[in-house]
This record gives structure tokens, sequence and C-alpha cells, in this order.
């Protein structure tokens, strides 16, 4: 599948965390380059609102720590016109709490959203996409997975182990025709802090300055497409200190190129055959 030229048009795009903010800027940006959309979240009616601007839609919601639902949800997707081409894992939660009060149940269940669940709805289509020998898979990480953030100290953690996934991930399919993309987020106008969980695991509840005044969500969007669409392997979306906190701590792209030349080599075939 060749994304030069912002082409869009008629591919099968797949947004988790499609109800409100990054989520639904996504979509309604996807509709208007002309994308069929599939739609997931937990919250089925606000799912349905942003899908009304949307035109062609699949409506798929579950909780992605079910894993049984986002198994059936998968097939489903693939099912509806034949194929995923854009799968943009975007679900999660943020956290604002000091790590010395912080309740070890909230490393879990953010752990459970931010990463793990990410990481099964990745694997569920992988195989899939290199089968047809084409597909782009996109994830959402933060800043917060670039620098180490205060009060944020399991969402930090999940973010930098998300890219690391999503890192080898791209090394692994680089002979498949299947692209990888990191999007590092800064501050961007949308719920995230009210929904970020506390040290007791309660919902804050207060949005923060910062975000009030961030980047607009659909400028986001359209930024994280644009950089998809133009085969960048990390995309920064930032602006100030933020800006300058990514671009410090970005991977240089020879870095990438020397991991898909190893797997390019054979170092995987390699590696199983000791095993064997």
């Amino acid at each position: 599948m060749d994304y030069a030229g912002l082409d869009y048009g008629d591919k099968v795009a797949w947004i988790t965390g499609a109800s409100s903010g990054i989520g639904a800027a996504l979509c309604r940006d996807l509709a208007s380059r002309g994308a069929h959309l599939v739609l997931s979240g937990r919250d089925e009616a606000r799912l349905g609102q942003v899908a009304a601007d949307c035109g062609e839609t699949l409506i798929l919601p579950f909780d992605v720590r079910d894993e049984a639902a986002l198994a059936d949800a998968t097939a489903k997707a693939i099912a509806w016109k034949g194929g995923v081409d854009l799968a943009v894992a975007n679900a999660g939660v943020s956290q604002r709490s000091r790590a010395l009060k912080t309740d070890m149940q909230v490393y879990r269940d953010i752990i459970d959203i931010d990463l793990t669940a990410q990481i099964a709805f990745s694997q569920g289509l992988i195989a899939h996409m290199v089968e047809r020998g084409s597909g782009a898979l996109a994830f959402i990480s933060s800043i917060a997975g670039k620098v180490g953030v205060p009060m944020r100290t399991a969402y930090s953690a999940v973010k930098f182990g998300l890219a690391g996934y999503g890192d080898a991930l791209r090394g692994e399919l680089s002979q498949t025709g299947v692209s990888v993309h990191m999007i590092y987020p800064g501050s961007v106008a949308t719920d995230v802090s009210r929904n970020a969980l506390t040290a007791d695991g309660s919902k804050r509840g207060v949005s923060d300055k910062v975000i009030d005044e961030g980047i607009p969500a659909p400028d986001a969007a359209k930024t994280m497409l644009d950089g998809i669409a133009a085969g960048e392997r990390e995309i920064i979306v930032a602006q100030g200190m933020e800006l300058q906190m990514g671009e410090l701590r970005r991977t240089p792209d020879a870095l990438f190129d020397q991991v898909a030349a190893m797997v390019a080599s054979g170092y995987m075939e390699r590696m199983e055959e000791k095993a064997s």
C-alpha cells in the first residue's frame, strides 16, 4: 500500500479511542480524505456522534482490556471491506500522581490499558497485514514516552514501553510491506488531564492550563496523518519546550535503517536457527 501523496481514499482505517479527543479528530480528518472508518471505544453513543461526521463507518464498541471482545472486533473489522489498511492504537489513560503516593493497582491498570491492550490490538492485525503485503500500524505514545515526566511515572513507563514495542516491530516487519509509525504528542487540547488517574485510581476531574492551551486536536490529527502518509517513522506533534524535548530525544533515521538492514540480512532467521 502506498501512502505517498496523502492517498487515504478508499482505505479502511481502524481507530481505537475514537469517541473523543485525538481519536475523534483522526476519524474526521480521515473521512475528509476519503477513508472508510472503523471506530472503537467503550462509549457507543459517543462513537455514534463521531461516526455521524464520517460518512460510511463501522462502529465496534468494546473495552480494550477484553481480549475476547477485541478478537471478535478484529474479525469484524477485517471482514467489513476485506481488510484493514491503517490501524491506530490510540486508546489510553493518563496519570497525575506522585509515585510516592500512588497505589500499585494504578500502575497495573495503566499498564493493562496503555501497553498490554495496545500490543494485543496490534498482534491481532499483523498477520493479516503481512499476508496482504501492505498496511500501516500507528501507535500514540507521548512526549512523556521520550522524557520521563513527574506525576506520570506509570504513564511514562507505558509510553516508553509502547515505543520499544513499536520500534522492534518495525524492524521485524521492515521487509513485509507493513509500516510502523510511532507518534509522540505533547499537550493537545483534549480531556486527557480530566480523565487522568490519581493516586487512588479515581479520575482527576480537572484539566491543566498547558493542556487547555495545547494544540487543537484537529491540527494534531492532521500532522499525524500527514506524517504517516509521508512515511515518517517517528512523528513528534508538539510545540515550545515539549517540541524541544521531543527533538532532543528523536531517534536518528540511520539507526532505524541499521535495524532494518539487520533484518534484511537474515538476523531473525539466524536467531531462530540457534534456538532450534
